[in-house]
């Protein structure tokens, strides 16, 4: 299939996120559509356009291919009496960002009488090496392609 456009056309694929020094940070499998849904680095899905199952890559992501910036407007800190009971450090809440749309926060430290939360995906503000492997590629279905996204297998269930 080399050479033969992939947009439309799920991907599976086995992969390994690393620092650039090359500390593992995530890995596992994962299924997305090729063809500029966002369900995946736009630099990662630019490398694996038409290539066939067996191909394999190491990208370098800089800070902008991967999470992005930090942005400090996402850090906040609040009273501990505004915290829901049983969330611990490590767990999520949902609030509204700086923009007034919805936004998951990470609690990150709960320290006295105050909670500080983190609208920052973990790994924001760093540069990541991303490898992968392809495992499957197949043709969307017509569900698929209405969703944006691969649905079974590593992809999302409804």
């Amino acid at each position: 299939m080399p050479g033969r456009s992939t947009c439309f056309r799920p991907h599976s694929i086995t992969y390994k996120v690393t620092t650039p020094q090359g500390k593992p940070l995530d890995g596992g499998s994962l299924s997305y559509l090729h063809g500029g849904y966002e369900n995946i680095f736009p630099k990662v899905e630019a490398a694996l356009e038409g290539q066939a199952v067996g191909f394999s890559t190491a990208l370098d992501l800089a800070v902008e291919d991967a999470f992005g910036a930090r942005d400090e407007s996402l850090v906040r800190t609040i009273p501990k009496a505004e915290f829901p009971p049983g969330v611990k450090v490590g767990g999520q809440l949902q609030g509204v960002g700086a923009d007034g749309q919805p936004a998951v926060f990470n609690v990150v430290k709960i320290k006295g009488p105050e909670v500080h939360l983190d609208g920052n995906h973990p790994l924001a503000g760093q540069a990541l090496k991303f490898s992968c492997k392809v495992t499957e590629v197949r043709a969307a279905s017509a569900e698929e392609i209405a969703h944006r996204h691969v649905h079974g297998a590593h992809g999302h269930q409804h």
